[in-house]
């Protein structure tokens, strides 16, 4: 099954604290995504021999459901569509943004 979520996607949050916050997909989990910069959590380090303790800015997953892809600003559905060509079983399933036709 083709997933709609790729790592380098621009998507948009349409849902949660961190609605209408935008950034690229950094890592795609099972049915998780980490958008760079957003769903920030903060996380205090233990100081040990070699680092000192600090407090750092850590980026935590986001389900699936609660980003789209976006275009203009705008949040957009995407369908999958199957490009035929010649020769022997040539396919290629490519996804496309519906409200412009256009490759993502």
């Amino acid at each position: 099954m083709s997933k709609k979520f790729k790592k380098g996607d621009n998507v948009i949050i349409i849902a949660g604290a961190s609605k209408g916050k935008q950034g690229k997909i950094t890592s795609v989990l099972e049915n998780k995504v980490i958008v760079e910069g957003v769903n920030l959590a903060t996380m205090h380090k233990k100081p040990t021999q070699s680092a000192p303790g600090s407090i750092v800015k850590k980026e935590k997953p986001i389900h699936i459901s609660n980003i789209s892809h976006v275009e203009n600003n705008k949040a957009v559905k995407i369908k999958f569509v199957i490009e035929k060509g010649e020769g022997k079983i040539f396919t290629r399933k490519h996804r496309v943004s519906k409200k412009s036709n256009q490759k993502i």
